[in-house]
């Protein structure tokens, strides 16, 4: 493990330094470049950090889902560490969706919330992998909690296909933001500043993901310290 904490902790160097001036830099195209949008006004600027948001917190429900596969195959705790950290962080930037989402609705749907497809199973999503969080921590044994949240992570993982197609299958007031065909008329420095921010939020995750999985590296070896005794009164 020793090996793995460098290579995590010069990653996470690279990723911080990346970040840092990523996040100016997107911070300054949001509110200084990018036009207001011209029937929703200044609140459409909630969408440079409502889509990356719910981009990474699929992303990190995806890491969920391949980990914990692999650690039902291999046994292996490393995979559940990562399935672990992955789930934190897809709780994390889901709660930020769910709740920059009826700030933008609210001045352009005239509600805070609406129970149309693509939010309530959004809502389902979180509670989830909430359940998933509160389930590791009443497990009876280390390999109890890995193995059934294992399980609960790769059947709530199919959540986010449906959420993705939801506004294809069922009608709703949750815009489209990109067609098949491409998309849907933003302004070319809007789709610039968007894809910047995407970009800058997936290596905040990866730096976030990155720490996190180092932190329960080192959970790992203290456990396994107490238990053979080496640290004196544990």
């Amino acid at each position: 493990m020793e090996k793995t904490e460098k290579l995590l902790r010069g990653l996470e160097l690279v990723l911080f330094l990346l970040v840092a001036a990523l996040m100016i830099l997107s911070l300054y195209c949001v509110f200084r470049v990018v036009p207001n949008e011209v029937t929703m006004g200044a609140v459409q600027r909630i969408f440079y950090f409502h889509v990356p948001s719910a981009w990474v917190a699929f992303l990190g429900f995806f890491i969920v889902f391949v980990a914990s596969i692999f650690y039902l195959v291999t046994r292996r705790l490393l995979w559940d560490v990562v399935a672990h950290a992955a789930a934190e962080l897809g709780v994390l930037f889901c709660a930020i969706v769910l709740f920059t989402g009826p700030i933008w609705a609210r001045p352009v749907w005239g509600t805070w919330w609406t129970w149309e497809a693509r939010l309530t199973t959004t809502l389902v999503l979180e509670m989830v992998f909430v359940a998933y969080l509160v389930l590791r921590t009443q497990a009876e044994s280390r390999a109890q909690a890995a193995r059934l949240s294992a399980v609960v992570g790769i059947v709530g993982f199919l959540d986010v296909p449906i959420i993705y197609y939801s506004v294809h299958l069922w009608r709703g007031h949750h815009p489209i933001v990109f067609k098949s065909s491409g998309g849907q008329g933003l302004d070319p420095i809007m789709l610039k500043t968007f894809m910047l921010c995407m970009t800058t939020f997936t290596l905040l995750f990866l730096l976030l993901l990155a720490m996190r999985i180092r932190l329960g590296l080192l959970q790992e070896s203290l456990a396994e310290l107490k238990e053979q005794g080496s640290i004196p009164g544990a």
